[in-house]
């Protein structure tokens, strides 16, 4: 694991059911945070593109992919040193912006 604290917006994607991770996500836009991290490693790639997906599908249809990193990361895994493929999503809801039959212009 890395030194650094991590962020608050932050959702690790493992084995879990898709939607825990999808409620996690909900629960993140709600809670006032206008972009979410959604962060994974090996294969739970896969599930982490799943997640983002299943909110667009069926949670918000508008949101967005603001940005796509991958990389890799080594890990001790029974003794044995392990690079594992990584992937960090950022999702956002898109800003609110009123049309000027909204504003009353």
């Amino acid at each position: 694991m890395s030194s650094e604290s991590e962020p608050e917006n932050l959702v690790r994607v493992g084995q879990k059911p898709t939607l825990n991770y999808v409620v996690a996500c909900l629960t993140l836009f709600n809670s006032g945070y206008d972009e979410v991290v959604v962060k994974a490693r090996g294969r739970s790639i896969a599930h982490a593109v799943d997640v983002v997906n299943k909110l667009k599908e069926s949670f918000i249809s508008n949101l967005e992919v603001r940005n796509v990193s991958i990389g890799s990361e080594e890990v001790d895994v029974g003794g044995k040193r392990l690079r594992l493929s990584t992937i960090e999503l950022v999702i956002a809801k898109p800003s609110y912006q009123p049309t000027p039959t909204q504003t009353g212009r």
